[in-house]
């Protein structure tokens, strides 16, 4: 990503200034092209009457072009006026993020592209048989495109030329209200998270060789790593296509195929954001959303293949993932908000559920998007865009209809943007002492283990299989073992993750990729160790704890690293012996820092005492471990604290809540009435799936 330095947008400090001015991006989608043009400046006036200060604006190729390199802005369909649109979204006031593709999805036929583009048989994905990949979208499958054809990128050029010039002249460095760019959209492979759905096109794999190369430095060091004598003709060299090998060999084989698709991703995105920069968007932020990592509803997996959300921001400015859940998927939005505020330089949700598609099986109403804003706010998300705010065909329930009118849930939205104006959230930090990673490179292993390929999101079968990778779908292999690493590691992973969340200790989410100069700023680090790690995160681990902080990792001590050849970075600056840890928990110095091994996983529920032993790390804990607490401090009060209090469960919960701090008063910002406090803690009456804004005063000592 080029230097910020001159740049008008910035990200800082979690936050996104323009001018140096901390912008709050709370909004939402308005599809222009597909409402009347009569009804814009109405719809605009309620957008800005329910408090929202920014619009989210996909605008998709296929509806402005006519012909290849003709182009409808208003001539034809008054509809597609988009300059005329963001000039009245800035009369408005209103902050202005645009999504100009190449793919916008926005449930529309053709995924935003002109169909002469998905026609191109020359742009097309393969999937693993070399036949073409296909999306299966509704209303009707359409093929997947190949982001490796250079062809495509002079496609999409024409594209640019045609629409930057106007976003250029909207920007917020020209005087207009643009203050991001979304490159493209949800890009996943098309929503091909199976890892043998695509792209096995030929330009793809001359560029996964190239990352063979890039990786390991020659065809002979890449032979040497997967245990070849020689690779005869590195040009013909492949990938693998299904899964079915089993030694430990082809581990790296395996994680590399996984490892290219997210680099796959990630070059196209910063090739697409290099185009935008050329044509006059220099200026503004440019970011990008994954689709939500964790399969449909919410389902349990490794949520890190093929999304790479801190490499990517190694080229953009920021990233998020998207959240589409409902209240008794709690987990589900802890999860994804948290990793998204431990790993992104600005904890944004490009897509914030605000109504339903036409075919989503189990549509919620305000209390569901009531109770999932505030989960999302509680784990420190700083920005978010509704998708829909406004009403339209394939899509329902939005607080605005496509008419102007406003629902009565509309006065969710309304109270939650007067809260979010009243106290600063940028102003607030949360309260988190420890990081817990997942191991990136075990979660590759699992992604391309996947024995069975079942259609994406919009099409989920009964039985809850999906492309995301699960217990249902994954080999159980040990591959010369003596445990199911990708079974274990999920065990292990959830078990940390539970422990920690009961614990009241404050932490947050992110993977192996976060670099780790990012790590100094908590005290503790879990992460999840098998019988191999590569060398770089084992020296980042060591480095650390030689720098004074905590690791609890566990079951193994790594004696291998990503090659299957002996590596044994951590385990020599521990002075152990990787083989002789197992049973209770084993305790190392490294420097000023200490280690802990967790080699029994029935250990993993006490991991608040094994941390404390050698952290000092704040709790927030109550009578009933089912509720969650999260404090944010206020950093520019020290007497002011915001605390969340979240009761996940569908049973009513009465419970004292204690805090590191005594509190003087408390005030539920949802509502506006005191909350009880006795002898400095919360003394709460929670209902099923609420959670409690408390605007708390810390009494003095």
């Amino acid at each position: 990503m080029e230097t910020q330095v001159d740049k008008i947008v910035k990200i800082e400090d979690s936050a996104l200034l323009v001018n140096g001015k901390r912008a709050q991006l709370y909004g939402g989608a308005v599809h222009y092209w597909r409402l009347d043009r009569d009804k814009w400046d109405v719809i605009l006036n309620e957008i800005v009457n329910l408090g929202f200060t920014m619009v989210s604006i996909y605008i998709p190729w296929e509806a402005h072009e006519v012909s290849r390199g003709v182009f409808d802005f208003g001539q034809i369909d008054p509809r597609t006026d988009i300059d005329a649109f963001l000039t009245l979204c800035e009369d408005k006031g209103l902050s202005i993020v645009v999504r100009p593709g190449p793919q916008i999805n926005s449930e529309m036929t053709w995924f935003g592209y002109p169909k002469r583009i998905l026609d191109n048989e020359r742009l097309q994905a393969k999937n693993s048989s070399g036949a073409r990949a296909v999306l299966t979208q509704v209303p009707k499958p359409i093929p997947a495109l190949s982001y490796a054809v250079d062809e495509f990128f002079d496609e999409t050029a024409l594209w640019y030329d045609a629409i930057c010039p106007i976003l250029a002249k909207h920007s917020v460095n020209n005087g207009g209200g643009i203050v991001a760019c979304q490159v493209d959209n949800e890009m996943a492979f098309f929503f091909g998270i199976n890892a043998y759905s695509g792209d096995y096109c030929e330009a793809s794999l001359h560029k996964y060789r190239q990352f063979l190369i890039a990786k390991y430095g020659s065809s002979e060091k890449v032979a040497a790593a997967y245990g070849l004598e020689s690779i005869a003709d590195f040009d013909e060299f492949q990938p693998p296509r299904r899964f079915e090998k089993n030694d430990r060999k082809s581990i790296p084989w395996y994680e590399d195929w996984a490892e290219y698709r997210e680099t796959y991703l990630i070059n196209s995105m910063d090739r697409l954001a290099g185009m935008l920069r050329e044509r006059g968007l220099d200026q503004i932020a440019l970011f990008h959303n994954y689709p939500h990592p964790l399969g449909p509803g919410g389902a349990a997996s490794g949520f890190t293949c093929p999304f790479n959300l801190p490499k990517l921001e190694e080229k953009l400015d920021f990233v998020g993932f998207d959240i589409y859940s409902r209240k008794h998927l709690y987990s589900h939005i802890k999860t994804v908000a948290s990793y998204v505020v431990g790993t992104s330089r600005y904890p944004y949700i490009p897509e914030f559920i605000a109504g339903v598609w036409a075919w989503y099986l189990h549509p919620g109403d305000e209390k569901d998007e009531e109770f999932v804003t505030k989960a999302a706010l509680m784990q420190g998300i700083k920005g978010f865009s509704r998708y829909m705010l406004v009403e339209r065909d394939k899509w329902f329930f939005s607080p605005i209809r496509r008419d102007g009118t406003v629902r009565p849930m509309s006065s969710m939205h309304s109270t939650m943007n007067k809260i979010l104006k009243g106290v600063d959230f940028n102003k607030l930090q949360r309260r988190s002492d420890v990081l817990l990673l997942a191991n990136r490179e075990y979660d590759r292993l699992e992604a391309a283990s996947v024995l069975v390929s079942f259609p994406g999101d919009f099409l989920e079968t009964p039985s809850g299989f999906s492309e995301y990778p699960n217990h249902l779908t994954v080999a159980d292999e040990r591959f010369d073992f003596d445990s199911i690493v990708v079974k274990e590691k999920n065990e292990y992973f959830n078990a940390f993750h539970g422990a920690l969340r009961r614990s009241g200790i404050g932490y947050v989410l992110s993977d192996t990729d976060l670099n780790p100069d990012r790590w100094s700023k908590f005290p503790v680090v879990v992460i999840v160790s098998e019988d191999w790690m590569d060398e770089a995160t084992q020296s980042a681990l060591v480095s650390f704890a030689k720098n004074g902080g905590t690791i609890v990792l566990g079951p193994k001590v790594p004696s291998l690293g990503h090659d299957m050849e002996p590596c044994a970075v951590l385990a020599d600056a521990m002075g152990v012996d990787p083989g002789s840890v197992n049973g209770k928990t084993v305790k190392a110095s490294i420097g000023s820092g200490h280690v802990f091994v967790v080699p029994d996983i029935g250990e993993a529920p006490q991991i608040d005492e094994i941390i404390t032993q050698a952290a000092t790390v704040s709790r927030f804990v109550g009578d009933d471990d089912r509720l969650d607490v999260v404090v944010h401090d206020d950093k520019t009060d020290p007497q002011h604290k915001v605390v969340f209090i979240c009761n996940p469960t569908d049973t009513e919960i009465q419970s004292k809540i204690k805090v590191d701090f005594d509190i003087a008063t408390a005030s539920d910002l949802w509502t506006g009435e005191s909350i009880s406090v006795d002898d400095g803690c919360f003394d709460l009456n929670l209902p099923p799936y609420s959670i409690i804004i408390a605007d708390s005063t810390v009494a003095e000592q």
